[in-house]
C-alpha cells in the first residue's frame, strides 16, 4: 500500500497547511485501533454461530484473542477523543467550543441512529435502534461541552472524570439494593447495564425498542480524562516530559490494573478465577467488563495506550505512515467500514445458494442477510478483515488528502 502524501517532523505534530496541525502519535494510536477494531465487526458478521469468545467453557485461546485485542478499540477511541477535543478548544474561542462540542455530539447521535443502525441491521424500517459506541461518543461531548459552558477548568473536568471513572463501579447490577439504577432505561443508558444491553420496546410496539448497549457516563469520564492529557500536547509543552508522563502514567495504570485484578478487590463485577487449565485461567484473568466499562477495562486499555502513545512519538516507517492514513480519517473510515462489510455479507449470501426467504432469521431479530449456516471459520473472519482494511486506505488517503487542501464547515463534521 501507497503512503500518505505528508511528511513527518522531529517532533509529536505532522506539517500541514493551515493552522491546524495532526499530532502523529494520537492518529497512529488512533488508526491502529480502528484496524483493529473491524476484526470484530467482521467476527459479529461471520462468526456468529461460534461459540462465545469470552464463554470459558467452550472458547479458544485464538478466538479469546480476537474478541480481547478489540477491547482496546472504544476506550483508546473515547480517550482520544478527549484529547482531540482539547486541542480543538485552542483553535476557538469559549462560546464557539462548546457550541462545538453539543452540535458534534448530537450529530454523532444521529448518525449512530440513522446511518449505523441502518448498516448493522439493514433494515429500513428501524425496528431497533442500538445505541452503541458513536452513541458513547457523542453523548460524552455533550457532556464535555456543557462542562466548558459552565466555564469548569481543566482540573475540575479532570477531577470529575477520575470521579467516574474510579468509582462508577459501585453502581454494578448486584450490589444494588433495589432496581433504582440498574432496572431502569435511564439507570441502563447513564451508569449499569450487564452483557451489550437490554431491549427496550416502545410504548405500545412490542416489537420496536432501544438497544442500550453503552451506558454514557462510565465513557464520559474516560473523556474528560482524556480531555486534561490533551494538555500535554499543546506546541509549548516539552516534548520530553510529556513523553515521560505518558510512560509513566501508563505504567502506573496497568499497575493498578494488576494488582486490583490478582486480588480481585474492586473494580470489575466479574472476578477472575483459577480454571482447570493454565491458559483458561489467563482467560479468565483478563476476561474483563466492557458493557459497562469497569475500572480494570478501563485501566487495561487506557494504560496500554498511554504507553503506545510515550513509544510511538518519534517513530516514522512504512507502517506508521499506513496506521496514520486510517487515524487522520476516523469518522469516515468508521462508517464506512460498516457498509463495506455488510455489502460483503449480501454478496456472500447470495454467491452462498441463500434463498431470499432466508434473509429474515428470527434468531437474529431485525439483522438481516444473518440465516444460521452463515459465515465462516475464524482464519475466514480473518481474511475477510484484511479485504475491508486494504479495500478501504485508498478512500481513507482520498479523503485525507481533501481535508488537507480544503476548509469547508462540514469536514469538522466528518
Amino acid at each position: 500500500m501507497a503512503t500518505a502524501s505528508p511528511v513527518y517532523t522531529n517532533t509529536a505534530t505532522l506539517t500541514e497547511p493551515g493552522p491546524k496541525q495532526r499530532i502523529a502519535s494520537i492518529d497512529i494510536l488512533r488508526g491502529l485501533v480502528m484496524v483493529i477494531m473491524a476484526i470484530d465487526h467482521c467476527r459479529d458478521f461471520y462468526h456468529y454461530h461460534h461459540p462465545e469468545p469470552t464463554d470459558l467453557a467452550n472458547t479458544t485461546l485464538f478466538l479469546f484473542f480476537t474478541r480481547w485485542i478489540t477491547h482496546f478499540c472504544a476506550s483508546a477511541f473515547v480517550f482520544l477523543s478527549g484529547m482531540s477535543a482539547y486541542l480543538a478548544g485552542t483553535r476557538r474561542t469559549h462560546a464557539q467550543f462548546s457550541s462545538f462540542l453539543i452540535k458534534r455530539g448530537l450529530w454523532l447521535i444521529v448518525i449512530e441512529l440513522v446511518l449505523i443502525n441502518l448498516a448493522i441491521t439493514l433494515d429500513p424500517t428501524y425496528h431497533v435502534q442500538i445505541l452503541q459506541v458513536s452513541w458513547a461518543i457523542g453523548g460524552s461531548m455533550i457532556v464535555l461541552g456543557l462542562l466548558v459552558w459552565a466555564r469548569l477548568r481543566l482540573p475540575i473536568i479532570a477531577a470529575l472524570g477520575l470521579i467516574i471513572v474510579l468509582g462508577h463501579n459501585i453502581f454494578d447490577p448486584q450490589d444494588m439494593p433495589s432496581p433504582a439504577v440498574s432496572g431502569t432505561l435511564w439507570g441502563k443508558l447513564l451508569l449499569s447495564g450487564r452483557g451489550f444491553g437490554d431491549f427496550w420496546p416502545y410504548p405500545g410496539a412490542a416489537n420496536r425498542g432501544l438497544l442500550a448497549a453503552y451506558a454514557l457516563l462510565p465513557w464520559a469520564g474516560l473523556m474528560m480524562i482524556g480531555y486534561a492529557f490533551g494538555s500535554l500536547y499543546v506546541k509549548t509543552y516539552d516534548a520530553v516530559k510529556r513523553r515521560k508522563i505518558l510512560l509513566y502514567s501508563g505504567l502506573a495504570v496497568l499497575a493498578v490494573f494488576v494488582l486490583l485484578r490478582f486480588f480481585n478487590v474492586y473494580g470489575d463485577p466479574n472476578p477472575w478465577a483459577s480454571q482447570k487449565t493454565a491458559t483458561l485461567s489467563i482467560i479468565s484473568f483478563f476476561n474483563v467488563t466492557k458493557y459497562p466499562p469497569s475500572l480494570l477495562y478501563t485501566c487495561m486499555t487506557v494504560g496500554t495506550s498511554l504507553l503506545i502513545l510515550a513509544l510511538t512519538e518519534k517513530v516514522k516507517n512504512k507502517f506508521t505512515s499506513i496506521l496514520f492514513v486510517y487515524g487522520n480519517v476516523p469518522f469516515f473510515y468508521y462508517l464506512c467500514h460498516w457498509y463495506l462489510i455488510r455489502l460483503s455479507t449480501i454478496a456472500i449470501f447470495f454467491i452462498s445458494g441463500f434463498k431470499t426467504s432466508q434473509i429474515v432469521n428470527p434468531h437474529q431479530g431485525p439483522i438481516l442477510f444473518q440465516p444460521d449456516e452463515f459465515g465462516f471459520s475464524l482464519g475466514g473472519v480473518y481474511v475477510v478483515w484484511f479485504c475491508v482494511i486494504l479495500i478501504l486506505y485508498f478512500p481513507c488517503r482520498w479523503y485525507a488528502n481533501y481535508k488537507r487542501s480544503h476548509t469547508q464547515w462540514w469536514l469538522s463534521y466528518l
